[in-house]
């Protein structure tokens, strides 16, 4: 019947032995697995916390580079912008990657690293992104994500649209300011973005923080659980096995072997050491191989456990309790394995024990996971201790209960003190504008259930130190049921935001070389100034100062000595004017000054004031001397002077009125005065060109040169004649508008859109004939505003690349005035081009006083003759002779002469007789629309661009 028994007792027993087993293992495997998910996901949130602290802080930072590149005009700055701006690109970049429909993780890990990221969170942070991209807060954050993209590329587009417009050099400080402030509008618009991810993703990692806890927590729990109801069901077998051992020995052999844990018998009277094929298996052995006494076992235990092992097993021997024991083993192969082995010992008719027998089993997966789950905590407790946000926790009474060292260095409380109090005895705030305390964010937060932000600007009262600005938000704490248990408080210092806010707004009104307001402040006070005279009528006067010597100062020390003289000026002018006016310098050595409630006859003595202070004053720089003079502009305020712009236009008119009139002096300005007209009229001039540059409606137009003396190898020469088409399309001549053009330097865009309008036309032309031995010489006018252009040269070789046109196919006319005002850059903008094949001609010669004298010292290959001579020669004697003593010298000098204004035969005939190369004028051809050009009379033309 036994032997019936037997194989349903065994099988009865594996059965028992996997269900006691397979818990424990699920539960180890399912705890290994928790902690290594738990160490990914916590590694991924705390990386996307850190970018995000990387991507808003070089945000900022670009913006604030944008802000003073459009001030500053520095590149330098532009370059730190592009630096800065790389960061929240790189994010992009990694976003882009990480959504597509084939995720491009080689371009995602690029991205990150370009967004300052460390190589190994962008890993981690890829990983959370592809695992959590459906999930609530990914899925909020990757929109709130995109959306600060969006606001990014408008950020960079506007800010390459300012460094062009920079580049360009022609863009007014207007056009500037709004280009500023839409990157301002564009910042304010990034703020909220930025906070809300931040808050999202604060708020994930603590919610994930919370769970990954609970779920470790609940797993430890049913861990103890299942081992205490397999301590007992070890015990219980024991019993058994102890029982079985003394009925059969075969029995207890039966019973070790189906143990999953390993058992052991000490005779302490043989010192001898019994092993169960368990036990020899988990060692790592061979069933039935090992031979141990306790001393050669003892020697196999971890050095570092060995005595603590002797030293318990001492003291149970010696009380006779039970005992639960944990240390390393050394294995076959040599590793050490963690072991737990309990057991008692027993006594014998004595009452001393005579042998102890116990299990063994392999513990080393549970102490890697304690290992794992404390090594996270520590990582908690390090991120919280390096973050530069003060953080402190508290319960749901509003109690502290952690305080990290920020928050500790902020408050001047430890951590140990300032536990289990009330929060508002830590963190007391009040209003920093009014000095009130503060309802306690923290209560607020708990009563309603909600995220609570600082709304105003607050103060912290520190424990022993002086208060300081701070900016805080508070969330409540949620275990997994959705239940509040305690609330989260993150504060930060903002002593050095607000210094640098009052900073930038100090900067923003006032110019950084002399620390007088610069223009945008003095027209916020204009308009004040303006707004008070409508409702009050009071009486304002303003002047507009311009330095007359400053150019030269500039021009012969270097800036460093222009930049010194507007500081001594402004240092100058400063104290002689009353308490409440206004002196602000609006740009380079220009100086506007608001005299508010001042009459007429007293403004006008201020402003003579301030010319006699600068007419004495003599500026040293370097042992040389120079006397400075000042012409000022004076515009009281009247009924017909109510906007900020007609009262600067017409103080503009009137300043230069005064360099009209020899400079030096202070002119009053009238509106009833035919100066000022002509002024005005100049300066709508200015807006008529601009509008006409960006409509395109100027056109060149074109006049022969003909040969006087028979045939000549020369090519023809046809010089381009500029025109504009007015709003009714009629055509306006070139000295209706040049005046004013010169004037306002916008001379330089106009030469710009002839070279660039000329040179694709005789492209169309080379294109359509496919040759270019029949085109002949064309010539071009520049002014003296382009040649002194340090980027004007550059911009026309580009051209001459653009269009492919053969450098000896032009010729640039410059003026003699032009040449002879900037003698050294016109002759080295010549030889730069005359060295590659172009032609120049020095237009209307003989007009200057020294004009012999220059003529040798400037490279060009024609000289015209200045028409004022030409066309009255057969009358005037002394015209005549002009243009024979032109001729002969400019033969002697071995350049050919073109006549100008030939309007008859007669005239031409002399020309010829003299022996002058070329003739021009309408009597030879009336200039028609470059493109559409006819042969002059008798001579056959040989260019039709168009």
């Amino acid at each position: 019947m036994s032997s019936q028994l037997a194989p349903q007792m065994t099988k009865a027993r594996v059965g028992r032995t996997v269900r006691v087993v397979w818990p424990f293992v699920a539960i180890l495997t399912l705890l290994l697995l928790l902690g290594n998910a738990s160490l990914d996901t916590m590694s991924g949130l705390r990386a996307y916390v850190a970018a995000e602290s990387l991507w808003s802080k070089a945000q900022k930072r670009a913006v604030g580079h944008l802000e003073r590149y459009a001030q500053t005009r520095n590149e330098d700055a532009y370059g730190q912008y592009l630096a800065e701006i790389a960061v929240p690109l790189g994010d992009q970049q990694a976003r882009i990657a990480l959504a597509a429909a084939t995720p491009d993780l080689s371009g995602a890990r690029h991205g990150f690293r370009t967004g300052r990221n460390h190589p190994d969170d962008a890993t981690a942070m890829i990983d959370l992104f592809r695992r959590f991209r459906n999930v609530g807060f990914m899925t909020k954050s990757i929109a709130i994500w995109t959306e600060a993209d969006t606001h990014i590329a408008h950020l960079d587009a506007t800010a390459r649209e300012l460094h062009s417009a920079v580049k360009a050099a022609k863009t007014g400080f207007a056009e500037l300011q709004t280009l500023s402030s839409r990157i301002r509008a564009i910042d304010q618009q990034l703020t909220p973005l930025e906070e809300d991810l931040a808050a999202t993703l604060g708020e994930a990692s603590r919610q994930m923080a919370m769970m990954l806890m609970l779920a470790n927590l609940a797993v430890a729990a049913t861990l103890l659980y299942v081992a205490f109801r397999h301590a007992r069901r070890r015990l219980r077998q024991e019993e058994a096995y102890e029982g079985a051992l003394r009925v059969s020995e075969e029995r207890f052999d039966y019973a070790v072997s189906g143990s999953n844990d390993g058992i052991w018998e000490w005779r302490l009277w043989g010192d001898e050491l019994y092993f169960s094929p368990r036990c020899e298996d988990l060692l790592g052995h061979t069933p039935g191989s090992m031979r141990e006494s306790a001393a050669s076992f003892l020697r196999r235990i971890h050095p570092r456990d060995r005595k603590s092992v002797s030293v318990l097993l001492r003291e149970h021997l010696a009380r006779g309790d039970a005992f639960d024991l944990e240390f390393r083993i050394r294995m076959r192969d040599g590793a050490f394995r963690w072991f737990r082995t309990r057991g008692r010992a027993d006594l014998g008719t004595e009452g001393k024990p005579e042998r102890m027998a116990g299990a063994l089993a392999d513990i080393s997966d549970r102490k890697q996971a304690e290992a794992q789950i404390f090594e996270e905590k520590e990582k908690a407790q390090v991120t919280l201790a390096s973050i530069a946000d003060a953080v402190i926790t508290v319960d749901t009474a509003a109690r502290v209960e952690f305080l990290n060292p920020v928050a500790e260095r902020l408050t001047g409380w430890r951590n140990d003190e300032a536990r289990r109090n009330p929060l508002p005895m830590v963190f007391s705030i009040m209003d920093e504008s009014t000095g009130v305390a503060v309802a306690d964010p923290v209560a607020a937060a708990l009563r309603d259930d909600c995220i609570v932000k600082s709304e105003s600007n607050v103060v912290l009262r520190r424990r022993h130190d002086a208060p300081i600005a701070i900016d805080h938000s508070v969330a409540p704490i949620r275990d997994r049921m959705g239940s509040i248990v305690g609330a989260v408080l993150v504060f930060h210092d903002m002593s050095r935001e607000r210094q640098y806010a009052t900073r930038l707004a100090h900067l923003a009104s006032h110019d950084a070389l002399t620390g007088l307001l610069n223009r945008r402040g003095f027209e916020h006070r204009l308009n004040m100034a303006l707004a008070d005279s409508r409702q009050q009528e009071f009486n304002h006067a303003v002047l507009y100062l311009d330095l007359d010597q400053f150019k030269l100062v500039n021009d012969t020390c270097g800036h460093a000595a222009g930049d010194e003289l507007l500081r001594q000026v402004s240092a100058l002018l400063r104290p002689r004017l009353r308490e409440n006016d206004t002196i602000a310098r609006l740009g380079g050595d220009e100086f506007g000054v608001l005299l508010e409630h001042c009459p007429p006859e007293p403004a006008l003595c201020l402003a003579e004031g301030l010319r006699n202070a600068v007419s004495g004053f003599h500026f040293v720089w370097k042992s040389r001397s120079f006397n400075v003079g000042v012409s000022i502009g004076l515009v009281n305020i009247s009924d017909c002077l109510q906007t900020l712009a007609s009262v600067l236009s017409a103080a503009d008119s009137a300043c230069y009125m005064a360099k009209d009139k020899g400079r030096h002096r202070v002119q009053v300005y009238s509106p009833e005065s035919d100066e000022v007209a002509l002024r005005q009229g100049e300066m709508e001039w200015v807006n008529r060109i601009h509008r006409a540059l960006a409509e395109n409606r100027f056109c060149l137009y074109a006049q022969p040169v003909q040969r006087t003396q028979g045939t000549d190898a020369s090519p023809p020469y046809t010089e381009l004649l500029l025109r504009l088409r007015d709003e009714n399309n009629m055509l306006i001549p070139p000295i209706e508008f040049i005046p004013a053009a010169e004037r306002y330097h916008l001379m330089p865009a106009i030469d710009r859109w002839v070279i660039t309008t000329a040179f694709a036309t005789l492209a169309r032309y080379f294109n359509s004939k496919g040759t270019v031995d029949s085109i002949g010489t064309c010539g071009i006018n520049l002014s003296g505003a382009s040649i002194g252009d340090d980027e004007f040269l550059d911009f026309v070789h580009s051209q001459f690349v653009r269009y492919k046109i053969p450098h000896s196919h032009i010729c640039f006319e410059i003026t003699e005035t032009t040449a002879v005002t900037s003698l050294s850059k016109a002759a080295d903008f010549m030889a730069a081009l005359r060295g590659l094949g172009c032609r120049f001609a020095l237009d209307d010669f003989g007009v200057g006083v020294s004009s012999f004298r220059y003529l040798k010292h400037l490279p060009v290959d024609y000289v015209k003759i200045d028409g004022s001579f030409v066309k009255d020669m057969l009358k005037d004697p002394v015209g005549h002779a002009m243009v024979e003593a032109i001729h002969r010298i400019g033969h002697i000098m071995c350049k050919k002469t073109i006549a100008e204004s030939v309007e008859s035969h007669a005239i031409l005939e002399a020309l010829r007789t003299i022996g002058v190369d070329y003739a021009q004028g309408f009597g030879i051809a009336m200039p028609e629309p470059f493109g559409e050009l006819r042969p002059p009379r008798g001579v056959p033309l040989r260019i039709a661009a168009g």
